[in-house]
């Protein structure tokens, strides 16, 4: 039989833990430094971000964001989602760790680079009163091929503006692309009307996503400002998505519908995303701290 969260929170009452609760518009997370040693186990993260991201038995989070020495980079990040999979990449919490990494004096410098599971990331740093507010990433170069995203919709070449059967629903003219993690981006006149709730999830596991999708539900406001609502993989409907935003103005750009450069307005806030001549893509936008804790595992 298995075991409820408050029970595995009462078995388990070994390892104190220190962390810190951390946010980008509102996409929040539990950050755990571990540059001097592993806490908890491989075969336990999942459990263990299942446990911490729950909003009644443990912290309530996004996300659990491990903060781990890199051969490569000046740290590694790993984030882990509340359904326990493990993501590749997030922008919001890709803000976060270097916010937290740069804070606590581990950097002096204003640029930092991150190894991430989609490859290394450079960021730049915007301080305020000593402190880090504004976090600007290299997202880099997104991903068309449908293999690669990966997903069965398109050509072979690219998945734009093809259509979407979802069961049930009915059917979405969309597009696959990949900011390192997978993206699936409809646009819609009114994205406050639609069931994204019940949307969202049924295009997460669509057959068409082998590794399931993040979904995107974008309006466009003005060809400099896009209104954006995310389904996100492993978490649900959330406040903001930094890989999400991307994917949203890379596809509007691609088809003509916004400008290269664009605010993205989100549930939690506004993030900057520009998609530059040299082919990549950068995010600019905040990222808080809100306080430190302790608890055990």
């Amino acid at each position: 039989m298995k075991e409820n969260l408050s029970q595995r929170g009462e078995k388990n009452l070994a390892v104190p833990l220190i962390f810190a609760k951390m946010h980008g518009l509102g996409n929040d997370f539990v950050v755990i430094g571990a540059l001097d040693e592993m806490p908890v186990p491989e075969e336990s993260l999942s459990d263990f971000a299942r446990f911490v991201c729950d909003r009644h038995f443990g912290i309530g989070a996004d996300g659990v964001i491990w903060i781990l020495p890199s051969q490569v980079a000046d740290f590694k990040m790993r984030i882990f989602n509340p359904d326990g999979s493990e993501a590749e990449m997030c922008g919001n919490g890709i803000r976060c760790a270097v916010k937290w990494f740069h804070d606590r004096d581990y950097s002096k410098s204003a640029s930092v680079s991150v190894e991430t599971l989609a490859g290394i990331k450079n960021v730049w740093v915007q301080e305020s009163d000593g402190k880090t507010k504004w976090v600007t990433v290299n997202m880099g170069e997104p991903i068309f091929q449908p293999s690669l995203i990966p997903t069965t919709l398109g050509d072979g070449e690219k998945a734009i503006e093809v259509p979407l059967l979802v069961e049930g629903i009915g059917s979405f003219t969309a597009s696959a692309v990949s900011m390192g993690n997978p993206h699936c981006v409809i646009f819609a006149d009114d994205v406050d009307s639609l069931p994204i709730e019940e949307i969202g999830p049924k295009i997460e596991h669509h057959p068409a996503f082998p590794q399931r999708t993040n979904v995107e539900f974008v309006e466009i406001l003005s060809p400099k400002d896009l209104k954006v609502r995310v389904w996100e993989r492993g978490a649900g409907l959330t406040l903001a998505c930094g890989t999400g935003a991307c994917a949203a103005l890379v596809i509007a750009a691609l088809t003509e519908r916004s400008e290269r450069s664009a605010q993205i307005q989100l549930l939690g806030g506004n993030l900057k995303i520009e998609w530059r001549n040299d082919g990549k893509v950068y995010m600019t936008g905040p990222a808080t701290e809100v306080f430190q804790g302790e608890f055990v595992w």
